[in-house]
């Protein structure tokens, strides 16, 4: 067996980032880019008012009360074209350019008005209220690089850019196959041996909230006909998972359907718990990354594993799995050669202290406390016993 590090360290060496295309803004979030995006224009593209209010010289309004004559109006998407001179203000709106002549924007609120003759209350210094051209950004300036996810916020920020299309990688195609006679689907006949396939479910919900593209291949049967028959709907994928059928058993037949295929094996088992036997190589130019069928097993190495493969073919920049330190909520006996990921319950006391609790059964069939499960405390290999209030590494979900 090998060390989780090092299985880490062979999937992501063995992962390629994926080709670039071509798509509308208006569909780019989540997506990573794969160029860096430059402003196509100044933002604004000259000196605008911040407020609506009256455009005015500061110097004629260092010392108030002070009168002013109102001399136009600049509604925003409009100008006043003509020069302010002295003892003259015009009306002007958040957004228009600053009239010529003006140097300050007077708040509304600081005023008060009868006709043409605006009374100005408060003192202002030059520059208030006017957002200087280029305030934003200028065109030509790199404001996204390349490995970026694009939230929403950065669409918008794309738009004001003048940007209509984005560079980004490819969506992963992700294959995903389940193996066993003893699943069933949803909704199925369920047989006095057989289990409902929630993996299959869970890991394409996982694969299309990390922004790929599943491909649900179905249930292969234990034959070696029906599972390469269903390994043949993997051909363009970039990423094959299966589920179950990476063990050592009689009807585990996944490595040797794939290796009728030239697999070539990456690794198989690691030092880890749960998620032993797991399976990692390719056939063809196809990632294939072999989960066990036990759910939370699958659930664990898929944040493990699955996650940081995806993220990579995706083009975002290589990155350790993000731990974060909490409090052991309870006692733990001393660990052996595996790496231990318990899931706990996460809680934060009023000091700010996070408090993580493993659950007293750790069993990887038990999929309901999986799902209510806030962290996985993290025990390295031989850790020695710990007690309640130690420190532990934990990695949210």
């Amino acid at each position: 067996m090998i060390s989780v590090a090092e299985a880490l360290e062979t999937v992501l060496s063995g992962i390629v980032t994926l080709s670039a295309e071509t798509i509308s803004v208006a569909d780019a979030v989540d997506r990573v880019l794969a160029e860096d995006v430059s402003a196509r224009l100044t933002q604004p593209p000259m000196a605008v008012s911040a407020m609506d209010g009256y455009a005015v010289r500061a110097c004629d309004v260092k010392s108030v009360p002070t009168a002013l004559t109102c001399v136009g109006a600049a509604p925003a998407g409009g100008t006043y074209e003509g020069a302010v001179s002295e003892g003259e203000c015009v009306r002007i709106f958040t957004g228009a350019p600053i009239p010529a002549g003006t140097d300050a924007v007077i708040m509304q609120e600081d005023t008060a008005r009868e006709g043409d003759r605006v009374l100005v209350k408060e003192p202002y210094q030059s520059g208030k209220f006017v957002r200087q051209a280029g305030l934003d950004f200028s065109a030509g300036k790199v404001l996204l690089r390349a490995g970026h996810r694009l939230k929403a916020r950065d669409i918008g920020l794309c738009a004001a850019m003048n940007v209509p299309w984005l560079r980004v990688t490819r969506k992963p195609r992700v294959a995903i196959l389940a193996t066993g006679d003893e699943l069933v689907m949803p909704g199925d006949p369920v047989g006095p041996s057989q289990i409902i396939s929630s993996n299959s479910l869970a890991v394409a919900a996982f694969v299309r909230k990390l922004g790929g593209d599943p491909l649900d291949l179905g249930i292969a049967r234990d034959t070696p006909e029906a599972l390469d028959s269903l390994l043949a709907g993997a051909d363009r994928a970039d990423l094959l998972v299966t589920l179950g059928g990476a063990s050592v058993g009689d009807h585990d037949l996944v490595v040797d359907g794939l290796t009728e295929r030239g697999f070539e094996l990456g690794f198989h088992k690691i030092a880890m718990r749960p998620g032993k036997p797991l399976i990692f190589g390719h056939v063809g130019s196809t990632a294939v990354l072999g989960l066990p069928g036990n759910p939370v097993s699958a659930g664990v190495t898929s944040v493990l594993f699955l996650r940081p493969a995806l993220e990579k073919m995706a083009g975002l920049p290589p990155s350790a799995l993000p731990r974060d330190t909490a409090t052991l909520g309870c006692d733990l006996p001393e660990n052996d050669r595996r790496q231990d990921y318990l899931r706990a319950d996460l809680y934060r006391e009023r000091d700010g202290t996070f408090i993580a609790t493993p659950f007293d059964k750790q069993d990887s069939a038990m999929l309901a406390l999986f799902a209510r499960a806030d962290c996985l405390v993290v025990r390295t290999p031989f850790a020695p016993p710990a007690k309640a209030g130690d420190k532990v590494d934990i990695i949210r979900f």
